[in-house]
């Protein structure tokens, strides 16, 4: 289906009469009422409303269809074939090969939005067959091909991310900080290492609502973290991200690279990463010599076979394995050195960890009873220094999706627009329709948790990136971010989850989240 009129700012407009005085509410509805519904809200606290509205409408012309994957390479076999899309020439082979076999298919191209920093754009080729009422139809055909030799999975054209009315379902919580008294916060489980679902969080702190953060691997957070000043998590350089100063009242969307250095003696070398699996760069964006890149590339898990890494006591119990590592008091000061990794943080203090080449370097350079110097450096978007002090939060997850009002996805360098010729995660996660998390502020500065419902067939669609920040920007976003998605997403309050996650197993367990503490908890 292509783009039609956008109905999300009626939807905006439903949500801001639920939200504002009503002497500031505009007066347009949604242009398709879902299931008859429009607005529904309520107040969990002072200063904070609850608002779930729907909008779009289910349209006959969407069905359910059966994808071909492609070879990666050519001339590659069709079973087995991995790539959603791929180049048009294999499409064409691999439709010729379906009618050969008896099908009806169809090759269908796959574009991109305009992002901010990539023009629109083809990425390439699709082949389909078949469209059905209902998915049972789809998944018996699925099973034909496979039969045939052929990989196949089923699809609902609706959650192709190129239709503006799909029915959506979206829960939003507008905070006035102020009027609430509390704060916007960080949070995780009983150590970074593990995960915690969101209504565990919000129930061991007291929160009054809370929305997940960042993505996670290992069982560990993934990208910058930063909690009330203590660098915790290693940055993925120039991604995406939020910086919170009082709570969340200073609030701003921007872009984040972090360097970390150790000085032993006379020597320094570079701290490739802090709290997290040495060698394994998730999202890529390291430093020293990571490959395949050190851009950043969205669920690519880089490698470097010689690093560095610092444990703090939030990690839990680091991982252990050949190399060499040192540990530290809370001053800094080197109580053992050893020859394999794998000891305990002591309290306030952390153990340096080191693989490959940097191993030699931590027997040679470090010695027990010195004092070993870190240097922690943030810098944003234009190169300046982020001040860490006990009221600062970072949150690096991605990409920006409102920049100073205006739609600003920065897809490419962001890494949700992969290097390279395959471009099958693009099509999956960055442009078709997905559940979505999201946070913003809005120009009276009330801060936005939104989640958009996704994979419910009719009901809610979900939205592909473009649709995410479009979406923010109707609710009246100034800045804003996407946070992780798919089944991740959810939204809670302390009476219990709002929306309706997309696993069929129900609430994700997570690596952060973000919460809302009320004044009474700190």
């Amino acid at each position: 289906m292509q783009h039609r009129s956008l109905a999300l700012l009626a939807a905006a407009a439903v949500l801001s009469a639920a939200s504002v005085p009503l002497a500031e509410a505009r007066p347009a509805v949604p242009r398709h009422p879902v299931d008859g519904a429009s607005a529904v809200s309520s107040s969990p606290a002072r200063g904070v409303t609850l608002t779930t509205f729907t909008y779009g409408r289910r349209d006959a012309g969407h069905v359910w269809t059966v994808q071909v994957n492609l070879p990666r390479h050519p001339d590659g076999p069709f079973a087995g074939a991995p790539l959603a899309l791929g180049p048009h020439g294999t499409a064409v082979r691999a439709a010729e090969a379906l009618r050969a076999a008896g099908f009806d298919p169809r090759v269908e191209e796959v574009a991109t939005p305009a992002y901010a920093d990539l023009r629109p754009a083809v990425l390439g080729w699709t082949v389909r067959t078949g469209g059905f009422p209902d998915e049972a139809g789809a998944a018996a055909l699925a099973g034909r091909l496979r039969a045939a030799g052929f990989t196949a999975r089923t699809r609902y054209t609706a959650q192709d991310g190129t239709d503006d009315d799909a029915p959506q379902r979206v829960h939003v919580l507008r905070i006035d900080l102020d009027e609430f008294g509390g704060r916007l916060e960080t949070g995780h489980g009983p150590t970074l290492h593990g995960t915690e679902r969101l209504t565990a969080l919000i129930d061991a702190t007291g929160a009054v609502a809370g929305i997940n953060g960042q993505w996670f691997y290992d069982s560990a957070p993934g990208g910058l973290y930063v909690r009330d000043g203590r660098l915790l998590g290693s940055a993925t350089q120039g991604r995406a991200g939020i910086r919170l100063e009082r709570g969340g009242r200073d609030f701003s969307v921007d872009t984040f690279t972090a360097r970390v250095t150790v000085t032993a003696g006379r020597e320094t070398a570079e701290v490739d990463g802090v709290n997290r699996v040495p060698g394994a760069i998730w999202n890529c964006g390291g430093v020293g010599g990571d490959l395949p890149t050190e851009r950043p590339q969205h669920d690519v898990r880089c490698t470097d076979d010689s690093e560095l890494v610092r444990f703090t006591p939030e990690w839990g119990a680091p991982p252990a394995g050949p190399g060499a590592e040192a540990v530290l008091d809370a001053r800094g000061r080197v109580t053992a050195v050893h020859d394999r990794r794998g000891a305990a943080v002591p309290p306030g203090g952390s153990t340096l960890q080191a693989t490959g080449d940097s191993a030699a370097w931590l027997l040679r350079a470090v010695r027990v009873g010195a004092t070993l110097a870190f240097d922690e450096r943030v810098r944003d978007g234009r190169g300046r220094p982020v001040p860490l002090h006990r009221d600062t939060t970072v949150l690096q997850v991605g990409p920006a999706l409102v920049r100073d009002g205006e739609v600003a996805v920065n897809a490419v360098a962001d890494g949700v627009v992969r290097e390279g010729p395959d471009q099958s995660f693009t099509y999956e996660w960055t442009v078709r329709a997905n559940p979505r998390s999201m946070i913003g502020v809005d120009d009276r500065g009330r801060l936005m948790l939104v989640v958009v419902d996704g994979r419910r067939p009719g009901v809610s669609e979900g939205l592909g990136i473009d649709g995410a920040a479009r979406l923010m920007r109707a609710l009246g976003a100034r800045e804003a971010l996407n946070l992780d998605g798919g089944g991740s997403s959810v939204l809670a309050t302390a009476a219990g989850i709002v929306n309706r996650p997309s696993d069929a197993s129900g609430e994700r367990s997570l690596g952060t989240g973000l919460l809302l503490i009320p004044p009474s908890s700190r």
